[in-house]
């Protein structure tokens, strides 16, 4: 999807023309291999690091644009979100220092943006999900100007034909309805490339797709997203939502999402992984191709291939095969697509560390990995991971049963730290990555584990939109130095940086868990909810979950005075005293708006609603909490 000069406009005369170049790159790839032309005996990494750009209030700050300008560096680029920028590192060869060169590039790069950044007032954070982030950042306002995002948000909405929908539960639960791609702007990775040979590939992808998971279950980082609790890596579920184009058939049908692990081992090469995406997966976008591959093959050049790269593009796999050009020379490589983004440089090329020992010691110690494991258990697996990282229960080799954590401090570290020293790496480079893994599996002690630990310490203080703020500032201020995450203090509340950054939206401190009536049900109950819950405002929905009206308590004190002795046995609907039509505000107004709203039209609550449905409630009790953050502030001082 790097390509720039995307077709907006699509007719089917396009797609089949698309198609057509599609079909004639796989059969160009499928000479190459067929004449041996991929290079091989070669082993070189790379890596692409996402990442969020936060401003002073520690929320999503769309400023990529600017901050790509300021920089001016080729490594850079723009990602879906205005919030989210991404750096390309430079191919190393897997060998010697590799590893400590990576890391060092890597945070030259990340210092080189931060300076950017800071001319145009935000920072640069590293996290799977940003703590901090709400749904009002996720519009089409957030998207960057690139025809090529725009293009692939029409295409998923058009395939798709209606809202996507997000359901997943943890701890907590998170159930929502979203009109565009932006869900996919909540995930950064650090994506790890491992060049392989052609002849090669099918037994290397198939070890890619057996270590996955405990790989995942070292290195999760993203069990937040708008504050709930969800899976340890919560990105796993979340990318596929967001790019999902399937829709609901009249009988059971079988269709894959376009973000997937696969269905079974791949058998001979990896034609095989791109015919099954062409034949699955249809065209989203598309490029006018000028190239014809087998004139390029017939002058002794290396084919671009752009069409069935662009479509690769759009699809995908965690583990995804990918095609390219160095030096002249075409070569394949295996895309861990996988790890997130942070905790901090150093913890991510441990992880990237973990995998490629991994990739060498289990090709060399087991071989074949298809003739020991059913891809089932694989698959299962990488869920398990994705969901409870270090304490998932895996299947292991010949359906061996073994806890994700004890697999990894018995088998898998000391292969790992094999397999690297088998690769010649540093044995200085692979004490040091290896030793932040080994310490990290030790403690238990995860970016996950890190935040949710953070989040419980912080049980009771603040608001919610408080707690993410120190989550988010004590990320930014630990990510500073490059400690390992296992070595990281919790968060602390005073690193939310005081209470203006996080009263500034309405989102920000809106209370969620409601209790809500329908208007056909009997006004008692709203008496009894708002004794029981020491509440003074109910809302009333219809069937369809669409705010229709409010009941006050003022509502039914005047009820009462009005009501006579005899009709006070009657059961009144609720639909006979709620006030209809009650003013209402977004997620995204600004406090002191909505503050100004209340005292014009002399309400003492304000319901939020957001395409027609309540989504949350802000009360007078809310604005003098406000008040008093900022009267303790003053007096501090």
């Amino acid at each position: 999807m790097g390509e720039q000069k995307i077709n907006e406009e699509l007719g089917a005369e396009d797609l089949r023309r698309f198609m057509q170049r599609l079909l004639v790159d796989l059969r160009a790839l499928e000479r190459m291999l067929d004449e041996g032309m991929i290079e091989r005996d070669v082993r070189r990494i790379g890596a692409e690091q996402e990442m969020f750009i936060v401003g002073p209030d520690l929320r999503a700050a769309n400023r990529a644009m600017e901050i790509l300008d300021e920089l001016d560096d080729p490594h850079a680029t723009t990602e879906l979100g205005l919030f989210n920028l991404e750096i390309n590192l430079d191919p190393l060869a897997l060998e010697g220092d590799c590893l400590s060169r990576m890391e060092g590039q890597l945070n030259g790069l990340l210092n080189d943006i931060r300076e950017a950044a800071a001319q145009h007032g935000t920072r640069i954070l590293l996290s799977g999900i940003l703590p901090t982030l709400d749904k009002s950042n996720l519009t089409l306002d957030s998207m960057t100007p690139r025809p090529r995002y725009r293009a692939l948000n029409d295409a998923v909405r058009r395939l798709r034909g209606r809202h996507f929908e997000f359901q997943v539960k943890g701890a907590d639960e998170l159930h929502l309805r979203h009109d565009n791609v932006m869900l996919e702007a909540c995930n950064t990775s650090f994506q790890v490339h491992f060049q392989v040979g052609a002849e090669e590939f099918a037994r290397l992808y198939n070890i890619a797709q057996a270590v996955t998971a405990p790989v995942l279950a070292a290195a999760t980082n993203s069990p937040l997203l708008f504050g709930r609790r969800l899976w340890r890596e919560t990105r796993i579920a979340l990318f596929q939502h967001s790019v999902d184009t399937r829709t609901a058939t009249p009988h059971l049908r079988d269709q894959q999402p376009r973000v997937h692990f696969g269905n079974h081992w791949i058998e001979r090469s990896v034609l095989e992984i791109f015919q099954a995406d062409i034949a699955r997966y249809r065209v989203l976008v598309a490029i006018d191709v000028d190239e014809d591959p087998f004139e390029a093959l017939d002058a002794g050049r290396a084919p671009k291939l752009k069409a069935l790269r662009l479509h690769n593009g759009t699809v995908y796999r965690w583990n995804r095969p990918c095609y390219g050009i160095l030096d002249g020379k075409p070569h394949l490589r295996i895309e861990n697509r996988v790890l997130p983004a942070g905790p901090t440089p150093v913890d991510e090329v441990a992880n990237a560390a973990l995998w490629l020992g991994l990739m060498k010691a289990v090709d060399e110690e087991i071989g074949d990995v298809t003739e020991r494991m059913v891809f089932d258990d694989a698959k299962e697996n990488f869920l398990g991971a994705a969901r409870h990282g270090m304490g998932a229960q895996f299947r292991w080799l010949d359906r061996r049963e073994v806890q994700a954590r004890t697999l990894l401090q018995e088998e898998l570290l000391p292969l790992a730290r094999q397999g690297l020293l088998a690769l010649d790496v540093d044995s200085s480079d692979v004490d040091r990555y290896m030793g932040v893994i080994d310490e990290r599996v030790e403690s238990g002690k995860t970016g996950s584990q890190w935040l949710l630990d953070s989040l419980h310490s912080l049980q009771g203080q603040g608001t919610k939109g408080e707690r993410m703020g120190a989550l988010a500032s004590a990320i930014l201020e630990r990510q500073g130095d490059n400690t390992p995450v296992h070595e990281w203090p919790l968060a602390r509340l005073e690193e939310a940086g005081g209470w203006v950054k996080h009263y500034g939206h309405i989102e920000q401190f809106m209370t969620t868990d409601l209790f809500t009536v329908n208007e056909d049900e009997l006004v008692d109950l709203v008496a009894c909810l708002m004794d029981w819950e020491h509440i003074r405002h109910v809302p009333v929905e219809d069937n369809q979950h669409r705010l229709v009206g409010l009941v006050t308590h003022r509502t039914l004190l005047r009820l009462l005075a009005r009501t006579s002795v005899t009709d006070r046995n009657r059961p009144i609907p609720v639909s006979e005293v709620m006030q209809a039509e009650p003013i209402t505000v977004s997620p995204g107004t600004p406090t002191l708006e909505a503050i100004q709203v209340m005292k014009k039209h002399k309400i003492g609550c304000l319901p939020v609603v957001e395409d027609e449905r309540l989504v949350g409630i802000v009360t007078e009790r809310d604005f003098m909490n406000v008040a008093q953050q900022l009267l303790e502030e003053l007096l501090a001082k």
